[in-house]
């Protein structure tokens, strides 16, 4: 989490600004994302965390305040259990990180201070473990796109495989440390939090192939953590169409 310092004063105005003219009796406001985590562009938005009162509604605002996006995370406290409930059951912890790595705007009786310390306490706890049959498929999952991406001659096609790969891996990776996952931008900064040397790795060596074609230390890369995981399944896997917990790999 970045000191309050690191966090540009006029995003911080500009949000204790919104707090005060939309939400003025909510229980709590905190700023997170890119602002608070001092990673902020020009062009970033701004992510709020609203605890409202109960019999209010638990919702996902965007709206466009001074000519800034601002994407809005409104809930009760019923409400905001459930969302912690659903983003540990997707292994991702959104708002456990956002009340966690976020900057207190306003709060009312300790509202906020709270829920950052029941947030920070369930990411040190981790998420569970992945079933046993969900890392087997997941294992063959990434073995046969690994083969693909071996096999692969059109460059667009490369590439396409090449994702797969990637999320495929830091799935597994992430479950091996048992870490929180992230999507998009922050797939990439959560590998490097819960591996910097395999998570390093699978990054680096998926740049040079976007931007040099070459595959072999992304490959050798993935492989590495399907070692970890048990290495790679083809012959001999098998499993049954009611009880399978994921997709194909095609």
């Amino acid at each position: 989490m970045s000191s309050d310092a690191d966090v540009p004063g006029h995003l911080v105005n500009q949000a204790r600004r919104l707090a005060a003219e939309c939400f003025p009796d909510a229980l709590s406001v905190v700023l997170a994302g890119s602002v608070a985590s001092g990673r902020a562009t020009t062009t970033s938005d701004l992510d709020i965390a609203v605890l409202i009162a109960d019999g209010g509604e638990t919702r996902r605002d965007t709206l466009r305040f001074e000519e800034r996006v601002v994407e809005l995370f409104i809930h009760t406290r019923a409400g905001l259990g459930e969302l912690f409930a659903a983003d540990a059951a997707s292994r991702r912890g959104v708002m456990q990180h956002m009340y966690a790595d976020g900057l207190v705007l306003r709060e009312r009786d300790g509202a906020a201070t709270r829920i950052k310390q029941h947030a920070e306490d369930a990411l040190r706890e981790g998420p569970g473990a992945l079933a046993p049959a969900t890392v087997e498929s997941r294992r063959y999952a990434l073995t046969d796109a690994l083969d693909d991406l071996v096999d692969a001659a059109d460059v667009v096609e490369r590439l396409v495989v090449a994702s797969v790969v990637l999320s495929t891996a830091a799935d597994l990776l992430f479950d091996h440390r048992r870490a929180w996952t992230g999507s998009g931008k922050w797939l990439s900064r959560r590998l490097l939090q819960a591996d910097p040397d395999h998570g390093g790795a699978l990054l680096e060596g998926y740049r040079r192939l976007c931007e040099e074609g070459e595959p072999e230390d992304f490959a050798d890369a993935a492989v590495e953590v399907l070692a970890l995981m048990g290495g790679p399944i083809r012959e001999g896997y098998a499993r049954t169409w009611r009880d399978a917990t994921e997709p194909a790999a095609r």
